[in-house]
């Protein structure tokens, strides 16, 4: 009886070809993934917001003003996805007193501002700073909410700058 001879294993060419297209779909793949982690983080930080600005909300109807601190509406220890503090301050109408400012260096809100300060945990007062484009904001008193650095370039993404709108304005239009 005559054997045959069979091939155990892989040559170098088919274990390269392997290779290959493990990177090409790994190349694909992260990226993709990586995109999505960052989208659903910046979910989970508009999120937040949205529940600190209710919390706010609730405090100035009951006691007819905004509160100084986050911890005056039981949030102080409440941290951004990065691990950063939310930053919030009422703004009081006084002339030397820290607001956010779009490009135009207009303020961004007339009420309070609120925001995080992105991923690299960095900020300046104007969103045209470079420190500033990662932050995620709440602006026009509510109306927009997202990357500072999409605020008030795109009609889908906060593109009314005016702080002085509300949502009630925009459905009376």
């Amino acid at each position: 009886m005559d054997r045959i001879h069979s091939k155990h294993g892989f040559t170098l060419f088919e274990i390269m070809i392997a290779v290959a297209c493990i990177a090409v779909l790994a190349g694909i793949a992260i990226p993709s993934y990586l995109a999505y982690r960052d989208r659903a983080t910046l979910a989970k930080a508009i999120s937040d917001i949205v529940k600190i600005e209710a919390a706010l909300t609730e405090y100035m109807q009951r006691m007819d003003d905004f509160p100084l601190t986050l911890a005056d509406v039981g949030l102080s220890g409440l941290k951004d996805p990065w691990g950063n503090p939310y930053e919030y301050w009422p703004i009081t109408g006084d002339n030397h007193q820290k607001v956010r400012k779009d490009r135009n260096l207009h303020p961004i809100n007339t009420d309070f501002d609120l925001y995080s300060k992105g991923k690299d945990g960095n900020t300046a007062l104007a969103l045209t700073a470079k420190a500033s484009q990662d932050d995620i904001i709440r602006a026009n008193n509510g109306d927009y909410l997202g990357l500072a650095s999409n605020y008030g370039y795109s009609p889908g993404l906060g593109g009314n700058k005016d702080p002085n709108s509300s949502a009630k304005d925009k459905q009376t239009k």
